[in-house]
């Protein structure tokens, strides 16, 4: 099989199809990013770099489709380069929305386009006006529905796609819902594995928490709204105050991942941590972490919050079920799909901190009735979710469109 991935932050959602499929060497596995970081063994990788970003004077509505156009045009000139050399793929599986996928049809047209579909954006129902603070404006629907123009591009080119959940699957239009297959990435469950006992201590952030029985962790690609940080960080600023003896682990970057960047120079941790009242010796922030220290994070967790808007699914969150935190987590579409309250997590309404608190405070005294809801976490994604049965039917779903 000759396949080609495309994706900007290499190898992403990728990683474990192209691990594999690079180990038969009767395959040809090539892999376009934008991201000079990263290699796999058996993979040959190509970077596309844009001419330009879109222009300043570009319509505001427009510019998100002036980048895909260049993005896609840089992938064109590669793929060109790729197929003068004799490479020509028996399929091309690319992440939608970005523009790399967007001219594929015109440089390989007998080639199968598969399109992994994470979001389709709606100005009702979903991550748009959730929140009551930011109310919609008729310039954000028409900014939205202009976003999705490189979406619908790839879903009307596009052979095949796929959805990790039923939750994102539902936000594409009706009418190209025959083309999208819901299928999860998966978790890898034997490296994602609860340890009992864990003793959590960073020597490279300074972290030692060793002798601490209460750690509620939180972990996040950026410090967003989108995914509750504002709330988290007020109840942290109430649970401090009430459990001296409970400190508290943030794991990820100082940005916006999603969502509305603040003024320059502001962020939200900074915000936060000037609206509300911490003891910083118990509020640790670690910044990105490797795997390793990740998953020793997780491990040494008591009780893991983890918030999020009608928005895309973190796969922090079912990472932290495989490995049986106790997880209390927003009562939103994405998070009930998979959690059901009282049995393998705990529902909490996004945007009351006390409701949270509370909930913290419930699980943090009584250990031994949570123990259950921390099997049953586990146990979700070991029978929904695990890479080992996942991974099978992912590539007997690109062999099969490849086949048709």
């Amino acid at each position: 099989m000759k396949i080609l991935f495309l994706h900007s932050n290499f190898p992403a959602q990728f990683r474990h199809l192209a691990v594999n499929l690079a180990k038969d060497s009767s395959n040809r596995i090539v892999f376009g990013t934008s991201r000079e970081e990263g290699q796999i063994a058996g993979v040959y990788k190509f970077i596309y770099t844009p001419a330009r970003k879109a222009r300043k004077e570009t319509h505001h509505y427009v510019k998100p489709m002036e980048n895909a156009v260049l993005q896609g045009q840089a992938v064109y000139r590669e793929l060109n380069k790729l197929k003068n050399d004799g490479f020509y793929p028996d399929v091309v599986y690319g992440h939608s929305g970005w523009g790399p996928t967007m001219f594929i049809k015109d440089v390989f047209p007998r080639t199968k386009l598969l399109c992994y579909f994470e979001w389709f954006y709606n100005s009702e129902g979903s991550d748009v006006g959730f929140d009551p603070s930011e109310p919609l404006t008729p310039d954000d629907k028409l900014r939205i529905r202009v976003k999705n123009a490189p979406i619908l591009t790839d879903l009307y080119s596009c052979d095949a796609g796929l959805c990790p959940t039923q939750w994102q699957r539902a936000q594409f239009p009706r009418e190209y819902h025959h083309k999208l297959n819901v299928l999860h990435d998966g978790i890898d469950t034997q490296y994602f594995s609860p340890r009992q006992d864990e003793k959590l201590i960073l020597p490279s952030k300074g972290l030692d928490l060793s002798d601490v029985r209460e750690i509620v962790t939180y972990v996040s690609r950026g410090m967003e709204p989108y995914r509750g940080f504002p709330q988290f960080m007020e109840t942290v600023s109430l649970l401090q105050k009430r459990r001296k003896n409970c400190h508290v682990v943030v794991v990820g970057e100082d940005r916006v991942a999603y969502g509305r960047q603040l003024p320059a120079g502001k962020t939200y941790k900074k915000l936060m941590l000037d609206k509300f009242d911490f003891d910083l010796s118990r509020l640790h922030f670690t910044g990105r972490l490797p795997y390793p220290q990740y998953l020793q994070v997780l491990r040494a967790s008591s009780v893991h919050v983890y918030l999020t808007r009608p928005f895309v699914l973190s796969w922090s969150m079912l990472e932290a079920m495989s490995t049986g935190c106790l997880l209390i987590a927003s009562n939103t579409p994405p998070v009930t799909e998979i959690i059901k309250d009282g049995a393998n997590g705990i529902l909490v309404d996004f945007f009351s901190p006390k409701n949270i608190l509370e909930k913290i405070e419930t699980a943090l005294d009584n250990p031994d009735r949570m123990n259950p809801l921390k099997i049953n976490a586990r146990k979700t994604i070991l029978e929904k979710y695990n890479l080992k049965d996942l991974l099978p039917k992912h590539l007997e779903w690109i062999k099969d469109i490849i086949a048709n």
